[in-house]
Formats: structure tokens, sequence, C-alpha cells
């Protein structure tokens, strides 16, 4: 899907695909023959640019055609490089502009919750977007109104545009600072499956505040020449997608 376009977040979607995985198999309750279904679960993907790895998992999960996601990046296509409701209601949001997606999601939760229904809100959030400040009004928002069917999942890559998050504006102590916000925080390894489950089953059962899962990745994970580089967005020729589809399907 990424190389022949020559464009996608090659590094950032594999970083994230254990999360996606554990999410979309093993958490999120859908109805591939109806997209609609009011009390679904929702997923809103707060780095809209971080597509390829969503589509695939939509694809995955039979919400939307597999050869559909073939249009990714090409003019007239729905499945754009930032996550867009054009694709339909299997995308909860149209994202882009960073910080977003945790105000989106807090005010679906909320909504939700008011009418009576069970449904969950997920949003995945990347490290460098937490240096956007509208990310921590909506973390006020959702703790002041104990939102707790609302969960944050923040793909801890350590990586953003400008280079190492860390350099460019620290997050840490980030489990404390969210603590502090009111949150209910769960740190995990966010390649292992198993754990990503068992955070997943403790925040539906915390029901007094929402819950943020931290899940500390590596970019490029499980294709070696791609591990830990700090390149944003990796172009990727067709030679490297080879090679890397060779250790992924081996």
């Amino acid at each position: 899907m990424v190389a022949p376009t020559g464009q996608g977040y090659v590094q950032q979607g594999l970083g994230a695909a254990d999360i996606f995985s554990a999410l979309y198999f093993g958490e999120l309750r859908l109805d591939p023959a109806d997209a609609g279904w009011e009390d679904r679960d929702r997923a809103i993907l707060s780095t809209a640019h971080n597509t390829a790895v969503f589509y695939a998992a939509l694809a995955e999960r039979g919400m939307v055609e597999a050869e559909a996601i073939d249009g990714y990046c090409k003019d007239g296509s729905p499945f754009e490089i930032n996550a867009s409701e054009r694709v339909g209601t299997t995308v909860e949001a149209t994202c882009g502009s960073l910080g977003q997606g945790l105000s989106v999601g807090a005010g679906i939760a909320l909504a939700t919750r008011r009418r009576g229904s069970d449904s969950r809100t997920f949003v995945i959030l990347g490290d460098g977007e937490l240096q956007e400040g509208q990310v921590w009004e909506a973390a006020l928002f959702a703790a002041t109104h104990r939102i707790a069917n609302l969960t944050a999942i923040i793909d801890y890559n350590r990586m953003q545009v400008e280079g190492d998050v860390a350099k460019v504006a620290a997050l840490e102590p980030l489990a404390e600072k969210w603590r502090s916000f009111g949150w209910s925080v769960i740190d995990v390894d966010g390649h292992d499956i198993g754990a990503l489950l068992e955070a997943f089953d403790r925040a539906r059962q915390t029901a007094d505040r929402p819950t943020c899962i931290v899940a500390n990745t590596m970019p490029g994970k499980g294709v070696p020449e791609f591990e830990g580089i700090l390149a944003h967005n990796l172009i990727l020729p067709a030679d490297a997608a080879a090679r890397a589809l060779a250790v992924l399907q081996p």
C-alpha cells in the first residue's frame, strides 16, 4: 500500500502495529455488516497521518474493502494520507491538525454515555502531539466530567518531525502528568499484545475516571533496518519494501 505511492509513515505504522492489532482484534466492538451501529465502540486516530497501519487494520477487520486501500494517497481516493471521514463511518473523525482528537473523543464518549449506551471511545495519540495545549484542555475536561468510557492510547515512540521528542519539548514525567490531571494511567510495552489487552481490560473496569495507556513503542519495529531510525516520514523505495516484506512475511 505504501511503497507504490512513495508516501506514508512507515516507521510510525510499524511501531504502532501491535497497538492496532490488540485494539481492533481484541477489544473494539464493531460490526462489519453494520458500520454505523449506534452502540459500536469508536476509535479516533488523532495522529491522523499514521493512516497506513490504520487503514490496514480496518481492511483486516472487514470494515473497509481490502481492495479499496490500494487507492492510498492516489488522486480521487478517500484513503488520504490524513484520516478522513470521506472513507465512511469507519473513520469516526477527520483529523490532521495535531492535538484535536482527544477533544473529539471526549465529546463523543460523553454523548454516548448520556444516551445510556455502553459504547467506549478510544483515541490514539502520538507523543509529539502532546506538546499541543488542546490535548491538556481535553484531558482536564474528561477528568472533570469523569468520562470513564474514554481511553487515550499514547504511541510513545519518542520521535517527532523535528527529531527527538525529549529535545523538542520534554514530556517526562509523562505518567505522573496524566495522573495529576485526574486520569487512571497504565504504562505498558506497546509491543506486548497480552499487556495491551490487559490494559484495555483494566480501563474497562475503571468506572470513575478516564484512562490513559502509555504504550512504549519503537519506530520501525519488526524490520531491523528501520528500527529506531530517526526519520519521521520514511520514503520507501521498492527494494527496501521488498526486504521489509521478506522479514515480516518469511
